[in-house]
């Protein structure tokens, strides 16, 4: 138990009966193709000091999102849905609007997709990407970026490109944690933290270790890149759960974060654990 609240600004939940989630596959992915609902969530993540949860899109369609957002309704560990829309779309607009006059639409804090399966490295700055981010920053939500490091440089111009959005990085941009590699990923954190219109999740980093071969020390380096460019108020703890049950359980990833910023003061802490999620994803309201 940690001595402060935590909020987990990205988690997920599925339930196979209800759709397939089509990236679960092959050996390593295995564990993962069964369901995971809040109710198997909520008592460890309660017993790690987790009051309060962002659940974050897996499927690029429509269906998904509703039934997240009347998740967050229920009161419970869901706080705040990072859900998907066609950015592409003409409608994109009003299709923010109806999902914000949904079942617990005040709950939409977010708006992500998968940019990491599309083949274009330059997905982010077409005309119509960038119409449909334009979107999204007017109805007030936050955009997530899941990228791998070779989309980082349309990252930056993007976020450039619209000041008035915040890009949330998920899982630090998935560095080349496994090999060890630092630059060039490390450079192009910089340039994108230099954007004060971006923030990083303190995420995902234990599936892109070696499987079942990493240390702390493994991914020191990748956590101090962000720490120093981003810095601990500019930072958001994300368990990445169930995906992080490949590598540990729920407490693992809250004491493995503990222990990756054990450099900040309490207060830094803070704003990592909490703070910073509340402030980016607006869950104070």
């Amino acid at each position: 138990m940690t001595s402060h609240q935590i909020i987990d600004a990205h988690h997920h939940v599925w339930d196979l009966k209800v759709r397939p989630q089509s990236w679960i596959t092959g050996e390593r992915l295995g564990p993962l193709n069964r369901s995971f609902s809040v109710s198997d969530l909520e008592p460890e993540a309660r017993a790690a000091g987790v009051t309060a949860g962002v659940v974050v899109q897996t499927v690029c369609g429509p269906k998904e999102t509703p039934e997240l957002l009347a998740l967050s309704a229920c009161g419970g560990l869901v706080a705040g849905v990072v859900g998907w829309a066609d950015l592409t779309a003409p409608d994109i607009a009003d299709t923010l609007a109806g999902l914000r006059d949904g079942p617990g639409g005040a709950g939409l804090v977010g708006i992500r997709h998968q940019v990491q399966e599309e083949p274009d490295p330059n997905w982010l700055l077409r005309p119509d990407v960038r119409r449909g981010l334009n979107a999204v920053a007017e109805a007030g939500l936050a955009y997530d970026l899941v990228i791998t490091p070779h989309q980082l440089p349309a990252a930056i111009a993007a976020a450039s490109g619209l000041p008035g959005l915040v890009f949330v990085l998920d899982h630090l941009g998935k560095p080349p944690i496994a090999t060890q590699e630092l630059t060039p990923w490390s450079d192009r954190i910089r340039q994108l933290a230099a954007l004060p219109n971006t923030v990083c999740k303190l995420s995902g980093m234990v599936t892109e270790a070696r499987p079942g071969a990493w240390s702390v020390k493994d991914l020191q380096p990748y956590a101090d890149t962000v720490l120093d460019a981003f810095g601990p108020q500019r930072l958001l703890f994300g368990s990445d759960w169930p995906v992080s049950t490949l590598e540990t359980d729920y407490g693992g990833i809250v004491r493995l974060t503990e222990q990756l910023t054990d450099a900040l003061s309490p207060s830094e802490k803070d704003a990592v654990f909490r703070r910073n999620a509340a402030r980016v994803y607006n869950l104070n309201r």
